[in-house]
């Protein structure tokens, strides 16, 4: 089967984005991976397919499957660049738009400096929501919130990690390093992403707060590793760092693939996220039938 497609990225985090909105594809976990692989495909951090309007008052679904196939709720700085795709593609003369995820409805706009930002929604904090597996321990007290402490192994000596948990459609557990230059990303990381205190995984997040308004941040994505940026990871980051009493309201963060500003007024109310997003090229390919 050959297919088109447009890559893109969004402060690096790169993106092979697919329109269904005529028909579905069908494709298969190993086709999205063929899609994805950076070697034998055309190589990106997810997979994004443009749906049409699957219920009145929304104007299109966005269908989101990481690296390694899986599908996925939520991904923030897909959500920018699938708002600048329908823009460019023509499929909406309109600057923002409502669009279905399997995170929850989100309301990406187009801003006059070309840059988007995204009403990514409240975040959810309860356990069973995350979902975060809390049975048999508890909570301790960081700031004006909560942190919980992670064992990264069976034995009672193993190293333990202190994590502030968010969903953000999709979850998240967030823990401060002093330097995320030096931060064990790549061993940590894939512990607390397939630690059994979480039945669909998550994604680690290591921040670095430099000032008030200012963080530095990578994230371990499920299905994904590390990458250059993680846009749901920037706002479970803020959130956390606001709820912990060291961030302000309106937060720059610095990814290794650019900066993102992430806006949150408080519990109940909206995370906005405002970043770059890019075309790099567009093209066909081969999908082999798997």
């Amino acid at each position: 089967m050959r297919i088109r497609f447009t890559k893109m990225q969004g402060a690096g985090n790169d993106f092979v984005v697919l329109d269904e909105t005529r028909a579905l594809l069908q494709l298969t976990p190993a086709q999205y991976r063929f899609l994805a692989d950076r070697h034998f495909g055309v190589g990106a951090d997810q997979v994004l397919s443009v749906r049409p309007s699957p219920a009145p008052g929304i104007d299109f679904e966005y269908v989101i499957h990481n690296a390694d196939g899986g599908e996925v709720e939520q991904c923030g700085n897909g959500a920018r660049c699938f708002v600048r795709y329908v823009s460019d593609k023509h499929l909406t003369d309109r600057d923002r738009v409502r669009v279905k995820t399997l995170g929850g409805v989100i309301e990406p706009r187009l801003n006059p400096d070309g840059r988007v930002t995204v009403d990514m929604g409240a975040p959810v904090f309860e356990a069973g929501q995350i979902p975060f597996d809390r049975a048999g321990l508890s909570p301790h007290e960081a700031g004006t919130w909560e942190k919980w402490t992670l064992a990264l192994g069976a034995d009672p000596a193993s190293p333990k990690v202190a994590v502030a948990l968010v969903s953000m459609g999709n979850p998240h557990a967030v823990q401060e390093v002093p330097s995320v230059d030096d931060a064990p990303v790549h061993t940590v990381g894939p512990q607390v992403e397939n630690h059994p205190r979480f039945p669909r995984r998550v994604n680690a997040g290591f921040m670095e707060v430099v000032n008030r308004a200012l963080i530095k941040l990578r994230v371990w994505e499920r299905g994904a590793g590390e990458t250059l940026a993680c846009g749901t990871g920037a706002c479970a980051a803020v959130v956390a760092g606001i709820r912990l009493g060291r961030l302000d309201s309106r937060v720059d963060v610095q990814t290794r693939g650019g900066m993102l500003t992430i806006e949150w007024n408080g519990v109940g109310e909206p995370v906005l996220m405002t970043g770059p997003a890019v075309t790099v090229f567009e093209g066909e390919i081969e999908v082999p039938d798997q």
